[in-house]
């Protein structure tokens, strides 16, 4: 019987082509990893985001777009937006747990601080304060966001870099 090595994790830049899988990558880390914190019409009007994929595509084109794959396939993705906020931050529930995530917050973290940002930003849904917060981010306020007829909360948090993105 011979040993099978774990898929590994790798980063690469966003394509045009991955935009179809980041919004389902988007709707099935919301439908699936933020029921505990989400009413169901809220997790509806949260993933509607997706629904324009062009102007979703858009947006994360406009922004620094990195994708995490595990064994090659697309498992999850990042986005910085500016020099210091990540936008977006979503694993497919499939994948998570196994390391994208922080993978993708460590490179956002070392870019932030490559492009000059002392400290960096993100409004967290309830369901990833708590990772962010392991990764040394502070909570500074509550916000509520309205998406189509739905109100939603998240946590504005902070973490302060230091030489080259690591705290």
């Amino acid at each position: 019987m011979s040993a099978r090595a774990h898929p590994t994790l790798a980063l690469r830049p966003m394509l045009s082509a991955d935009v179809p899988l980041m919004a389902d990558i988007f709707r099935a880390s919301i439908a699936d990893l933020t029921g505990d914190d989400y009413s169901e019409p809220q997790q509806e009007a949260w993933a509607s985001v997706a629904d324009d994929e062009d102007e979703f595509g858009r947006k994360l084109a406009g922004q620094l777009t990195l994708v995490a794959t595990m064994g090659g396939s697309p498992v999850g993705f990042a986005s910085l937006a500016g020099t210091d906020t990540i936008d977006m931050l979503y694993v497919h529930p499939a994948a998570a747990g196994q390391g994208a995530g922080a993978m993708l917050a460590d490179a956002l973290e070392k870019l932030a601080g490559a492009r000059g940002a002392e400290t960096l930003k993100v409004d967290a849904s309830d369901s990833a304060a708590g990772f962010f917060q392991k990764r040394g981010y502070v909570p500074q306020r509550r916000n509520t966001v309205g998406i189509n007829d739905e109100w939603l909360a998240n946590t504005t948090m902070h973490k302060t870099l230091g030489k080259g993105g690591v705290s």
